[in-house]
């Protein structure tokens, strides 16, 4: 099964569109077009009549629909059709859910709630914002953030896990235990900042792994014209 990203172009580079039912870290740094990318991904969805939750510590629900209302890829729409469950965990829902602030939740408490969730909505695509949420809720032993993953790796729902991450080489474990893994860059060039995507993995699927243009235009994020960046 194939879920298409929302994202124009960038089906192309995965052979069709994502492998279903498995766990993607998308990651990059701050104002890279990782929260954009996952927001059309959420939006595609409920467009196709999946069910989805999105799961935020950084943005509220208001906040991220004022942020997405630049683009013309219904995020708004999305979150208002009964399709999208936004959690923001710092807001009374979202502590309800989770816990409170500062309270760190036994792994097995919020990894049932968060898996169970999934499951009984059956849930078909998820975003987390991001590991840092995770590295809130959970306690600080090694194999807690890895429990949590493979957990959600055997729901049947398509995730996304946001990954603020600056040099594409230093990998965490989620990277290696994530079906796929998309590189967001910024760099400078002679003419100013450019932006670019990369695929660094992905599990049963044909790829191509060179640096794709990006561009934020008024429908969104769009992997460039399929000629690789090099820099």
């Amino acid at each position: 099964m194939r879920v298409s990203s929302g994202v124009a172009g960038f089906d192309d580079l995965v052979g069709g569109g994502l492998p279903g039912e498995r766990l993607y870290v998308v990651c990059g740094p701050p104002g890279s077009g990782k929260t954009t990318f996952s927001a059309q991904f959420i939006a595609e969805g409920a467009a196709d009549g999946d069910r989805c939750l999105f799961i935020s510590m950084h943005e509220s629900r208001a906040d991220l629909e004022r942020d997405m209302d630049a683009y013309d890829f219904g995020f708004a729409q999305a979150l208002e059709s009964g399709s999208v469950t936004f959690l923001d965990a710092f807001s009374s829902e979202g502590k309800r859910f989770f816990g409170m602030p500062g309270d760190r939740r036994d792994v097995n408490s919020v990894t049932n709630r968060i898996s169970s969730f999934v499951e009984s909505r059956e849930i078909d695509r998820v975003v987390i914002d991001s590991t840092m949420l995770l590295r809130y809720l959970l306690d600080d032993t090694d194999n807690t953030l890895m429990r949590f993953l493979s957990a959600l790796k055997r729901t049947s729902a398509t995730t996304y896990l946001i990954s603020e991450m600056t040099d594409p080489s230093a990998y965490a474990d989620e990277h290696f235990l994530a079906h796929g893994v998309v590189f967001f860059h910024n760099y400078m060039e002679d003419d100013g900042m450019r932006r670019g995507l990369q695929v660094v993995k992905m599990r049963g699927a044909d790829v191509d792994t060179d640096i794709q243009g990006l561009q934020f235009t008024s429908s969104g994020l769009v992997v460039g014209d399929g000629r690789p960046v090099t820099h």
